[in-house]
């Protein structure tokens, strides 16, 4: 026995359109394509950030070490054999604890690690090089 609803057709199915689901799908391809690039450059500037700070965080190691020693550490290990780092952070744009570059200090006489930059060849988002930092 069918009990019809008021004008509800029995042949009727409930669902949605093709007409709709292609609405929605436009609108979620709209906000989407307005959110990406922002997700993206967020991350950019996350890594930047993390990189900065990283830097800064190596570089008043060696000043503390050299205070103390009177001479610059031989290499970045030494400083976490001393206790000075706990461990040489990762490069956030290599993703390697590798690839610092170390630079000797300006005068010929001493030896060791003066500054930290990252080997990372690329741009930040203000222009500047990477290893330049």
């Amino acid at each position: 026995m069918v009990i019809f609803n008021g004008m509800k057709n029995r042949y009727q199915c409930k669902g949605f359109t093709l007409i709709e689901l292609l609405v929605v799908m436009a609108i979620i391809a709209t906000l989407l394509s307005l959110v990406a690039p922002r997700y993206f450059n967020s991350l950019e500037k996350a890594k930047e950030a993390v990189l900065r700070q990283d830097l800064v965080m190596m570089r008043n190691s060696i000043d503390q070490f050299y205070a103390d020693f009177g001479k610059y550490p031989l290499d970045l290990e030494e400083m976490v054999d001393k206790k000075y780092l706990r461990s040489i952070p990762v490069d956030p744009f290599t993703e390697s604890k590798a690839t610092w570059i170390v630079m000797p200090p300006p005068n010929l006489v001493d030896s060791g690690v003066y500054n930290v930059h990252s080997g990372y060849q690329g741009r930040a988002l203000d222009g500047s090089f990477y290893e330049e930092w």
